[in-house]
């Protein structure tokens, strides 16, 4: 059988950067060796593409930039190449490419540029198009989108760099507390603040706007937090539900990858009715924002039984603590079964266009 060139792309100029070399480093130790040829193309956090040919373990612990093995290497934009270009003094190679797995977070790589990139050079890859990236990771224009499918949303009002900083918390105290600020387009909860008052809504909106120049501001929502893993294009398969129980004040960056005090229950706490319509909301989700290959939809279940829309994740995480491959595995798609269908679907919809 004909091995396939599979270009693993992890780390990059993103608050990001670490979270994509632990997601990276699984995905690279669970795909087939027997059936894919595995190319490593880190990004630094200055931006320096680098195809790297050690070990999984110095990606965990970001000593990979270091490898000796390493030479600069970038994806050609040319669809006469449809590879890797490595260059090596002054000489360079080309390194033919099947399909490129992407394993990046936020900002320039979950957020449609590499995605562009990607659909410049003809190359087929995994997860979602330019397009649907790029909507997913803006969260007010991805709520709108939403809203008007018929999903409910948080009532929000959005803020833009340069507006009055009076005017815009006059406007977002309307909302009552407490409240959420979120710069639009950050993964991971960078960024993120609860406000129970003026002065807490103030700080937040300054501290998302050092992340983005665009802010959500977010109503409360009185529940708790669901998840569906959605895998496939047109006909998508949607694994069981998990749901996030709190003890602090939100889902954070620091629970999210230690879970010191949060849980995840795996499957939901909740009945058969209600786990076949969160499902449902997350393929109607799915499908209007654009999405294919993948994505982690994320949802509220709040009092009387009301699902309200939270946001996609279109590459969520990998390791092996990571919700999307545990609901997958839950659902009896093993990582390493995971990691071959992904690169299939990749294929198909090159094939198919």
């Amino acid at each position: 059988m004909h091995m396939k060139n599979i270009a693993v792309l992890f780390g990059g100029c993103s608050t990001e950067y670490g979270v994509s070399l632990q997601s990276a480093a699984s995905v690279i130790d669970h795909l087939d060796r027997s059936v894919y040829r595995i190319i490593q193309i880190g990004i630094t956090r200055e931006g320096e593409w680098l195809h790297y040919q050690g070990g999984s373990a110095d990606i965990r612990n970001d000593n990979w930039h270091t490898h000796s093995s390493c030479t600069p290497a970038f994806i050609s934009p040319s669809q006469g190449s449809k590879g890797i270009i490595e260059l090596r003094g002054t000489e360079f190679r080309i390194l033919p490419v099947d399909v490129v797995f992407p394993v990046l977070h936020g900002k320039n790589g979950e957020d449609g540029t590499v995605q562009g990139l990607l659909e410049l050079s003809g190359i087929p890859y995994v997860g979602c198009d330019t397009l649907s990236s790029a909507i997913c990771m803006d969260k007010g224009i991805a709520s709108q989108l939403v809203r008007a499918a018929g999903v409910e949303t948080a009532p929000s009002v959005t803020l833009y760099a340069g507006d009055d900083l009076e005017t815009a918390v006059n406007a977002a105290e309307k909302l009552s507390f407490p409240l959420f600020v979120k710069p639009a387009k950050s993964g991971s909860s960078f960024g993120i603040t609860k406000a129970r008052d003026r002065t807490e809504l103030i700080e937040g909106i300054q501290i998302a706007f050092s992340y983005d120049d665009k802010v959500i501001v977010e109503q409360n929502v009185a529940g708790f937090e669901v998840g569906c893993a959605v895998l496939g294009n047109s006909q998508p398969f949607i694994a069981e539900v998990d749901e996030i129980e709190l003890s602090g004040e939100f889902f954070d960056y620091g629970e999210k990858y230690s879970l010191q005090s949060a849980k995840i229950h795996l499957p939901a706490r909740i009945d058969a009715d209600m786990a076949a319509k969160v499902k449902e909301t997350a393929r109607l989700i799915y499908r209007t924002l654009g999405c294919t290959g993948l994505a982690r939809v994320d949802m509220f279940l709040a009092d009387h039984g009301r699902i309200v829309f939270n946001e996609v994740n279109t590459m969520p995480g990998f390791t092996a603590a990571s919700r999307y491959p545990n609901m997958m595995g839950y659902s009896d798609l093993s990582y390493s079964k995971l990691m071959h269908r992904l690169i299939q679907l990749a294929m198909a919809r090159e094939i198919n266009g």
